[in-house]
């Protein structure tokens, strides 16, 4: 049974972020003082006194007329309904503002059990500042302080109260899935395809995803976590410290993924920095999946499919295990095709290979084309990526030619569609290891 909800509201700049960092216990989302630096909906576990929730951070309600504003009002308007709880942040230094009142209003009418909270306080003695809040309707403002942890505690306490009593649930699990390329190849546009809603935002302005964004769901009594990330430019591009956290947290979004999804532009082809984004993921030993998008606007023949493979492939030479899927986020062309492929290679990176038959395979390709040195026997010792040991007379005798060679053997005979596979050779006297 899933965590209970509960969500963390306001307008800008009134530390959402601070008070999530400090009730999940970590640096997970990024903090600044610039307004509107969160924009997706962020979820995290977290636990007090025994009991069990999901926080979910919000970007900032404003009463902006359209475009981005409107989208991060209707992500934060989203998070309320899903919520069991809502933290309703204010800003105790800057008093009431037009915005605290917009977002009381949305907040009547969910329908959602609401504690007001007046962070940034410094001076928990005299609280006669917070009085205005009271034009809210909400009750009592809760005065915190996020950025110092006091009256946290008295907050979670409040929060306990409120919570449905589901914390037996089991937390989260199924396939991470993460969504990486390069800004605008259309990252976000394939998560909410995949999902069927708009469960983050899309927009035609780059960078607009900022925090990896973890998203639990089910598809055909399976369970997928897909994080969407921030678009990962060159070095030389990135401009300020939020674009450089965002760029940190993708790549970190790959270090915790069982899968990931290289997203490329199929009008751009691929790029130096679609190389490096790929390499990251092949140097991590992650099952990986090509996903050229905006396939519908590229003019086709009856072999264009064929030929912009092999064009893929031959830039990414050094990930040819990994599958190339076209699709359209747009129109939905083969998104279908997307997550029975997830399963396929998430799978294959954890396919295990008996120690006999691994050998029968391994004697039979050093009969055919027999190494510079003796190569003994081979064992599998572990997965994701699937790793095999070769216990040889002289490892450094056997050139990268040869260990090419041996993994195309071993892929020929096993499949391991999708994953890199590790090849560690060891020197051995007389076929014992050493």
């Amino acid at each position: 049974m899933a965590k209970p909800l509960v969500a963390i509201v306001g307008r800008p700049n009134v530390g959402k972020s601070t008070l999530f960092n400090r009730l999940v216990g970590g640096q997970v989302a990024i903090v600044e003082d610039i307004p509107g630096v969160t924009r997706d909906r962020l979820y995290r576990d977290s636990e007090w006194r025994g009991y069990e929730f999901t926080l979910v951070d919000t970007g900032g309600i404003t009463e902006g007329p359209g475009g981005l504003e409107a989208a991060v009002r209707r992500q934060a308007e989203q998070a309320v309904n899903e919520a069991d709880v809502v933290l309703f942040l204010v800003d105790a230094r800057e008093g009431l503002t037009a915005n605290d009142l917009a977002v009381a209003e949305i907040l009547r009418r969910s329908g959602r059990p609401v504690i007001l909270v007046a962070n940034k306080v410094e001076n928990f003695t005299d609280l006669s500042s917070l009085a205005d809040f009271y034009q809210l309707g909400l009750g009592d403002p809760l005065p915190i302080s996020a950025a110092h942890g006091m009256n946290v505690g008295d907050l979670l306490d409040r929060v306990v109260e409120l919570l449905p009593r589901r914390v037996e649930g089991e937390g989260r699990g199924g396939i991470r899935v993460a969504i990486v390329g390069r800004p605008n190849v259309g990252k976000s546009s394939l998560v909410n395809r995949l999902l069927g809603e708009e469960r983050v935002i899309v927009s035609e302005i780059p960078g607009t995803t900022r925090d990896a964004v973890d998203t639990h769901f089910k598809k055909n009594d399976k369970e997928y976590i897909l994080i969407d990330t921030a678009g990962i430019r060159r070095k030389a591009r990135i401009t300020t410290s939020t674009e450089r956290y965002s760029v940190q947290r993708a790549f970190r979004a790959v270090d915790r993924a069982d899968v990931v999804l290289v997203v490329l532009d199929a009008t751009e082809g691929v790029t130096n920095q679609d190389k490096r984004i790929a390499g990251y993921s092949h140097e991590k030993g992650k099952a990986s999946i090509i996903i050229v998008n905006k396939w519908d606007l590229i003019p086709k023949d009856d072999k264009t499919l064929e030929r912009y493979r092999k064009a893929v492939l031959y830039e990414l030479a050094f990930m040819d295990y990994a599958p190339v899927l076209f699709v359209s986020a747009l129109t939905g062309q083969r998104i279908h095709q997307v997550l029975p492929l997830v399963d396929e290679v998430a799978m294959e990176a954890k396919r295990r290979v008996p120690t006999s038959t691994l050998n029968t395979v391994v004697q039979e390709s050093v009969f055919l084309t027999p190494p510079p040195a003796k190569i003994y026997y081979a064992t599998q010792v572990g997965i994701q990526p699937p790793t095999v040991v070769f216990f040889t007379s002289d490892p450094e005798a056997i050139p990268l030619s040869y260990r090419r060679y041996l993994e195309n053997q071993l892929r020929r005979a096993f499949g391991f569609k999708g994953t890199p596979l590790r090849l560690i050779f060891r020197e051995s006297k007389g076929g014992r290891a050493t």
